[in-house]
């Protein structure tokens, strides 16, 4: 029975492991800050796509230390009690024989969705008392369920290795199972992979197992694995798509998350669908969609996800009906992202005078900023001696001043005035 070169070949050293060189070098320092006190972040939450390398390092690194490696799949421990059973009592207590300890809980995208039943939640807990290091592991840390988890961690980002880095690897794997390769059948494999370290040496042992050469045309027919694809791609794949599978299975391919992605369709559709009937149709599949989105969010109801990925994906491919396709439409960035990401700053403004009103009226920051800030524009624009007053009053800092006269020289009477 052959053995897995994966496993095999997998490195026993961090000098082993390859690329990531910086974000290994953060890891190993957050890890030797326990030496003298647990340090502010107990937790170092290590993210980035499959294969490159993340538990494998952290692996290498307990084996080069001498660490007790507590391992598990965080997606096997999905209940508030199978986390607090493992990794709660596992992180306060020491090891067996009074040496160090380092837990590792992996895949930890196997907690969000229907699935988590308070196992993201037992894992802040138990991150925020931990007297050990705790290593979390998942391929996209900004994950909204993960969006209070991150506050307690060190967010290190793992990246796709260069391609020339891992065809070195492969042709160290070929020289030790004795297989003359052609270093163009190697780079062929490293580049069709992706990054994917460990897709990789599956491939090259899928193809070179058992042979003693390995050329160029033993490889040329190798196909890409179904991995993160460009945005465009993904577009493509939903307005232009044939079927609903097809067009649902977009999403899992995409490089950016749900909500992004609802921008984009929606962004595009109308430039894409000039039929009248099929552009509405596609509409109506975006509208329910987004009426999903405002339950998710009313509800904290995951499980409605699934209703707005069929009807922005497939909802929006089945619309193509009449629609002819006439030459090349270049595909264009959300303009309503473009204008939240301008207005940031001064939405940000808006919220920090809110909670300057919050404080001396007891209602909430979004709400005053929303509702009373347009009022307070019109005062600090008309009436110098109340503006000061009302300034004063709320502690508005110089800033917040300009911002509400719209004018750096108009605030500088108020200002006077407060002092």
């Amino acid at each position: 029975m052959h053995t897995a070169w994966t496993v095999k070949y997998k490195p026993k050293s961090l000098n082993e492991v390859i690329g990531n060189v910086e974000a290994i070098q953060k890891f190993v320092e957050w890890t030797k800050s326990w030496e003298k006190s647990p340090p502010k972040k107990r937790a170092v939450f290590l993210y980035g796509p499959p294969g490159i390398g993340k538990t494998v390092t952290v692996e290498a690194f307990a084996s080069d230390s001498g660490m007790e490696f507590v391992e598990k799949n965080a997606s096997d421990y999905r209940t508030e009690d199978a986390i607090n059973h493992f990794a709660g009592l596992a992180s306060q207590y020491g090891s067996l024989f009074g040496g160090k300890r380092i837990i590792l809980l992996d895949e930890l995208d196997g907690l969000t969705g229907t699935s988590d039943r308070g196992g993201v939640k037992a894992t802040t807990d138990v991150v925020k008392i931990a007297q050990c290091p705790i290593v979390l592991i998942a391929n996209n840390a900004y994950d909204p369920r993960f969006s209070n988890l991150r506050n307690y961690c060190l967010l290190i980002e793992f990246k796709k290795p260069p391609a020339g880095e891992v065809a070195k690897r492969l042709e160290r794997i070929c020289e030790d199972e004795g297989i003359q390769a052609d270093e163009n059948a190697l780079k062929f494999i490293a580049q069709r992979s992706g990054g994917d370290v460990r897709s990789a040496i599956n491939d090259l042992q899928a193809l070179g197992q058992g042979k003693k050469e390995l050329a160029y045309e033993d490889v040329s027919w190798l196909g890409y694995r179904d991995r993160q694809d460009s945005i465009f791609n993904v577009l493509r794949m939903i307005l232009y798509g044939k079927t609903c599978i097809g067009a649902k299975q977009a999403v899992d391919m995409a490089d950016v998350d749900v909500e992004m992605l609802f921008e984009w369709i929606y962004e595009n559709v109308p430039e894409h669908l000039t039929d009248p009937h099929d552009l509405v149709s596609a509409m109506d599949a975006l509208s329910i969609a987004d009426v999903y989105r405002g339950r998710i969010q009313a509800t904290r109801d995951w499980g409605l996800m699934r209703y707005v990925i069929d009807f922005m994906t497939a909802g929006v491919a089945m619309a193509r009906k009449n629609t002819r396709t006439s030459g090349w439409i270049p595909f264009k960035f959300p303009a309503r992202i473009q204008m939240l990401s301008r207005s940031k700053a001064e939405r940000a403004m808006q919220l920090s005078i809110g909670v300057k009103i919050k404080r001396k009226n007891h209602i909430s920051a979004t709400r005053a900023s929303r509702e009373v800030v347009p009022y307070l524009k019109i005062i600090f624009k008309n009436n110098v001696e109340m503006a000061a007053g009302l300034a004063k009053w709320l502690d508005l800092n110089q800033e917040m001043v300009e911002y509400l006269v719209g004018d750096e020289g108009k605030a500088e009477p108020i200002i006077k005035l407060m002092s």
